[in-house]
């Protein structure tokens, strides 16, 4: 299978033109060997679609996995120029949200800034929180994240832990991030059982539970809150999650290399260079 994925598509139809062409031909020992070239792929491969699309359609069916492989392939090409278009149009308007009293992981002074408006619930939050960590390593000082919330359930264990998030980032931010880490980490056991896992979560973390009870009802909480809604009215966001790279916008839980793709153009524009 290694080969496939090495060769594509060119290879795999190579071997569908010579294959047919083996078959179809008299067995002769003094037959010059069959020539592949650039030129004559097309037409020889035409010919024995004619000719031949029982043996075609046995060739592809035998080599399923491969055909999968590079539809897939075709797929996320075409999925990354689109994105990427739509990635160089928005460069062109800059976008402002409310970022005053919110913990930043990393750099303050980042070139690219992940916005990040997700709800601890959500699976495909869970997902892309895993991305984004990675992502952060890998860029070190030239990324940063701030996360904003927009629980789907205003009343539900999303809401409640978006509040303890926000809660615990007054007392420590680096809390809060570990907090924030063991939340996507056990989004089973939030579901499940609510409040009661979130405060046994900031317990281990050695969370002043006495000034986080205060603090989870404190007007600047649900400011904060509040802002974050209105900024995600504002952007148009209709689920989660959803990011902000710089001025480009990501939309769910994108393949790692795709997102990696976003912070490459974004980062590029901030120092004025081109994308990788």
């Amino acid at each position: 299978m290694s080969m496939w994925k090495k060769t594509g598509l060119v290879a795999l139809v190579a071997l569908v033109v010579l294959g047919g062409l083996i078959a179809c031909s008299p067995c002769r020992a003094e037959a010059a060997p069959v020539q592949i070239t650039d030129e004559n792929l097309a037409q020889m491969l035409e010919k024995l679609l004619q000719e031949r699309p029982d043996l075609v359609m046995d060739v592809l069916r035998n080599n399923s996995e491969a055909v999968l492989d590079i539809a897939q392939q075709g797929s996320n090409m075409r999925r990354q120029r689109s994105l990427e278009a739509q990635w160089s149009q928005e460069m062109k308007s800059p976008k402002s949200v409310k970022l005053d009293g919110r913990p930043v992981l990393g750099s303050k002074n980042a070139k690219v800034r992940i916005v990040a408006f997700s709800d601890f619930t959500c699976h495909f939050c869970q997902q892309a929180s895993g991305t984004v960590s990675a992502i952060l390593k890998e860029y070190g000082k030239d990324v940063s994240l701030v996360f904003k919330n927009l629980p789907l359930d205003d009343k539900g264990p999303a809401s409640t832990a978006s509040k303890y998030f926000l809660a615990i980032a007054q007392q420590s931010e680096e809390k809060a991030w570990k907090f924030h880490d063991a939340l996507f980490a056990g989004r089973d056991k939030l579901v499940t059982d609510g409040e009661a896992f979130l405060k046994t979560t900031a317990q281990d973390l050695g969370v002043d539970m006495k000034r986080l009870a205060k603090d989870v009802h404190s007007k600047k909480v649900s400011d904060i809150m509040a802002e974050d809604q209105q900024d995600a009215q504002k952007l148009g966001v209709e689920g989660t999650p959803y990011f902000l790279v710089n001025d480009l916008v990501v939309r769910g839980a994108l393949p790692p290399d795709l997102f990696k793709k976003a912070i490459d153009m974004a980062k590029a524009k901030a120092e004025g260079t081109s994308p990788k």
